[in-house]
């Protein structure tokens, strides 16, 4: 009769999965929205103290029945994001976010103290891009001073919820490697890097342990009492959004290739081990189960949808019928989507464009169909540099909110030219957490089941949302594909200057 719980802190609301895993159900889901902060300049920031009242209002929600029988939980939380606390545990100033290009140029900045890009990827795997935490606190030591002056720990979102749920600060390797400071090949912090972030400072005492995958925690007693949950709950150490979908959806394992709709893109893989691309064509992560996970991301998907469904007095509900009013390649209407900057082509200043309009496709299913296939475009963008690499893949599993879509669903097959199924689970992240914390409870109670086991027991698909590539629309996509490679090309030196 245990229970096990996921909590998903995302970028728009905060959600709460509890699963049963004898009845292989989950017997409670609720979510709150989140508010974020937005400016000109590119940043995009949230509070914490937001977080934890969605976290408060969703357990409020469930039956107090549910709650009495959970016995382990996780966190998964959006990456990158850079919580200053003080020695006290008191935040000192907002959330800055993954998807914050305002420190686009301490990017440059750390890099080139570090010797270059290349130095960089060296150093740690991965160069610093736009968003990532690293980039953050220089910005924060030149616009708040005394958060920066008064700063005693650094956390990641994930990082701060596990510290208002347990009273500890730690951290671990998934999400410590999207900070742009962890070795990713030998799993620890960067020296060299934290000096080139600030020379004047021990970033290193400012960082938390890094713990191990399977570690259990103890629930703080007034955090249960407050959420209503036993004081004898553990909780696991959870991970970044993206390595809790990769539990979430049974990318634990070499072979498996996950994609997450949301309002970021995101396509990730398992591997045993590193995979660095001296070029960063792709981000080089650990993963949270003991592997690595090298990941695309592009800062713009569902966001670009909503955003013409928005400007056109419609619901992305309708979306579906607008696809089916419109033809693959939208008549050649293309839209980089770059709505918030991207990362995927490494645009950090990048904006969006419409390119293609006439009189036949200046509509709003158009319009609405470029964005789709725009933002897809972005994701095969990134999946062709894995194809690249010599990575092989039989399937894609697709999570998210942008999996809801059938027209979607099969946009992608279409155009990957690939299987597409959908988990059961609608709420990769949060699913995932619940499973990681299911296999560490389980572990500390004497079972032998490896992550890879758990999933395979309880990650399933649904038949019913498979979609499979059709050859003739595949062809279609292609050379509208092509169409947006060449625009992309056109406006690249634009966005860059």
């Amino acid at each position: 009769m245990d229970l096990v719980a996921g909590i998903d802190a995302g970028t728009q609301s905060l959600k709460v999965v509890v699963y049963d895993p004898a009845g292989r159900i989950v017997v409670a889901s609720t979510s709150m929205p989140l508010d974020m902060i937005s400016a000109a300049d590119g940043s995009r920031e949230q509070l914490p103290a937001d977080w934890v009242s969605a976290l408060h209002a969703c357990f409020r929600q469930i039956d107090p029945s549910v709650r009495s029988r959970i016995v382990a939980l996780a966190v998964s939380g959006q990456q990158h994001g850079f919580v200053a606390v003080d020695g006290a545990g008191d935040v000192l100033a907002p959330a800055k976010l993954w998807c914050d290009t305002s420190t686009a140029a301490e990017c440059t900045q750390i890099m080139d103290a570090a010797g270059g890009i290349a130095r960089t990827i060296a150093l740690a795997g991965n160069p610093i891009l736009a968003g990532y935490t690293a980039s953050k606190l220089p910005w924060t030591k030149t616009h708040r001073p005394a958060a920066y002056a008064q700063l005693a720990t650094i956390l990641l979102p994930h990082d701060y919820l596990n510290f208002v749920l347990t009273g500890q600060r730690f951290c671990e390797y998934g999400d410590a490697s999207g900070t742009g400071w962890l070795d990713v090949r030998s799993r620890s912090w960067s020296a060299e890097l934290l000096r080139a972030t600030d020379p004047q400072r021990d970033l290193g005492a400012c960082l938390p342990r890094i713990a191990n995958p399977d570690e259990l925690f103890d629930i703080d007693p007034t955090t249960a009492n407050a959420l209503g949950v036993p004081a004898t709950v553990k909780v696991a150490v959870g991970g970044g959004d993206n390595m809790m979908a990769a539990i979430g959806t049974g990318c634990v394992e070499q072979g498996r290739l996950a994609m997450s709709l949301g309002t970021s893109g995101t396509l990730f893989a398992y591997s045993d081990t590193p995979v660095v691309d001296p070029d960063g064509a792709w981000a080089a992560f650990c993963s949270s189960t003991g592997g690595w996970l090298p990941l695309i991301c592009t800062m713009n998907c569902t966001v670009a949808t909503e955003q013409v469904a928005t400007a056109f007095g419609f619901s992305t509900r309708d979306g579906d019928a607008h696809l089916r009013d419109t033809a693959p390649g939208a008549d050649g209407l293309v839209m980089l989507p770059f709505l918030n900057g991207e990362r995927t082509p490494d645009l950090p200043l990048g904006k969006g464009v419409l390119a293609g309009l006439d009189t036949t496709n200046m509509t709003p299913a158009h319009i609405y169909r470029a964005a789709m296939e725009g933002a897809t475009y972005s994701l095969k963008y990134g999946y062709d540099a894995f194809v690249g690499a010599g990575m092989q893949f039989e399937r894609i599993v697709l999570t998210g909110g942008g999996s809801n879509s059938a027209a979607w669903r099969q946009l992608v097959a279409d155009v990957f030219g690939l299987p597409v199924d959908v988990p059961t689970q609608p709420e990769g992240a949060a699913f995932g957490a619940a499973l990681q914390a299911l296999w560490a409870i389980g572990l500390a109670r004497g079972d032998t089941a490896s992550i890879m086991d758990v999933t395979r027991l309880h990650v399933a698909v649904d038949p019913a949302l498979s979609m499979r590539p059709d050859p003739q629309r595949s062809q279609a996509y292609a050379a509208a594909y092509t169409r947006f490679l060449r625009y992309l090309d056109a406006i690249t030196p634009l966005q860059r200057g």
